[in-house]
């Protein structure tokens, strides 16, 4: 069932979803300071790619993950976080959309807080 979910994420919307993390892993590679912040967008930008049958888990991060988790929300964060929101709210307005909404409330945390989050 995982499977058959993840294609029709590919097909409706997880290929440009994907795409657009990977964006914004490339604009903050740009800068030593932001590669940090990049290389957690591409790792989103995986679990974006095919997220039905995965898990996050948050909150195992030290006080240099709480620091860059800090700095990721104030500048990034709130954005996908709620581009996430909104998505996820539009998608659970039918049934059949419920499932893809809630993948996208997936995102929104790790839109939050990527650094220190597992995804399993």
């Amino acid at each position: 069932m995982n499977f058959i979910g993840n294609i029709i994420w590919l097909v409706f919307g997880g290929i440009i979803a994907f795409i657009l993390w990977s964006i914004a892993g490339l604009i903050l590679c740009v800068t030593i300071i932001g590669i940090p912040f990049g290389i957690q967008c591409f790792k989103i930008a995986k679990f974006v790619l095919w997220p039905f049958g995965k898990e996050i888990e948050l909150g195992h991060f030290g006080a240099g993950g709480l620091l860059f988790n800090i700095i990721w929300l104030i500048f990034f964060g709130w954005e996908f976080a709620i581009a996430h929101l909104v998505i996820g709210a539009i998608f659970c307005i039918t049934i059949i959309g419920i499932p893809f909404g809630l993948q996208h409330f997936k995102f929104a945390q790790l839109g939050l807080i990527p650094f220190g989050a597992k995804i399993r």
